[in-house]
């Protein structure tokens, strides 16, 4: 199983030398993924919760494939319905050729009603209109002489039913966002009873949780996964692994953006996890 890291693209303290330390950070730790988030207009509803500067995820990602060797390359996600199809599709195709193959494309439909009204796309329609930009990215990526010959991994996310029925016909991978352990169970039964049911092949299971180390363990039924002690977090990777997770994306971000002024309690859970993955890939 592959392990990702959700790198903050946004708030006080990220400017582009904290996106290089954090890039150089991660894949120094080894870790397989870096992902970043999207968000075009910082309209009030963004701004509450990621205000800015936020940096664009294409021109940040194809800044980062120059700074790094290994680590692949994504977004967690990039909101479908806010660019043209072709556009989508030619930056992603130049992208992976410039970061040599390593792009991972996470998409999905957004939530910021005023973003949405400020960009002139209509909110109720963006689950269509998710639907019709993935078929126009797959029919893009087609013309090989246009876009490159490798197929890019396209991660949908969403956590609805919805989110997973059109990763099931659209997408190469499920992509569900910071949920508790239990739901992620029942989620990984979901994914695959839904591919069979629409008679398709089942996606990767690929789901991004919560990374939040504390010194006793974390109890109850809220608990996300990736919350608790350094064990528990350990238990819930080894769990996801077992219910067929290919790729885990780990969040650290705390959701106070005056954290991104700090990032070295980030870091330093990061490189316990790292530790002790390296102790339990070499004990097997």
């Amino acid at each position: 199983m592959k392990i990702g890291v959700n790198v903050p693209n946004f708030g006080p303290g990220t400017d582009p030398g904290m996106l290089r330390d954090w890039a150089r950070t991660v894949e120094g730790l080894g870790f397989d993924l870096l992902m970043v988030s999207d968000h075009v207009a910082v309209t009030p509803d963004v701004a509450e919760r990621y205000p800015a500067p936020f940096y664009e995820p294409f021109t940040t990602l194809s800044w980062l494939a120059g700074l790094t060797t290994r680590i692949r390359l994504g977004t967690t996600v990039l909101i479908a319905p806010y660019r043209h199809p072709l556009l989508t599709a030619r930056m992603a195709a130049n992208l992976d050729a410039f970061s040599d193959g390593r792009l991972v494309l996470g998409v999905g439909v957004g939530w910021a009603r005023q973003e949405f009204a400020a960009l002139g796309v209509p909110f109720e329609r963006r689950g269509r209109l998710t639907d019709d930009h993935l078929r126009e990215l797959r029919a893009a990526w087609a013309d090989t002489a246009a876009y490159g010959e490798r197929r890019i991994p396209l991660w949908v996310g969403g956590n609805s039913d919805a989110g997973l029925r059109r990763a099931v016909r659209l997408g190469d991978a499920w992509h569900p966002l910071r949920c508790t352990l239990p739901w992620l169970s029942e989620a990984a039964v979901r994914l695959r009873t839904t591919a069979e049911a629409e008679h398709r092949p089942v996606p990767a299971f690929a789901p991004r949780i919560a990374l939040r180390l504390t010194p006793a363990p974390v109890t109850g039924p809220e608990r996300l996964a990736g919350e608790g002690t350094v064990e528990q977090v350990m238990a819930d990777l080894d769990r996801l692994r077992l219910l067929g997770a290919e790729t885990v994306v780990l969040d650290p971000y705390p959701g106070d953006p005056h954290a991104t002024r700090h990032p070295q309690p980030a870091w330093q859970a990061l490189a316990t996890v790292a530790a002790h993955t390296s102790e339990d890939r070499s004990s097997r």
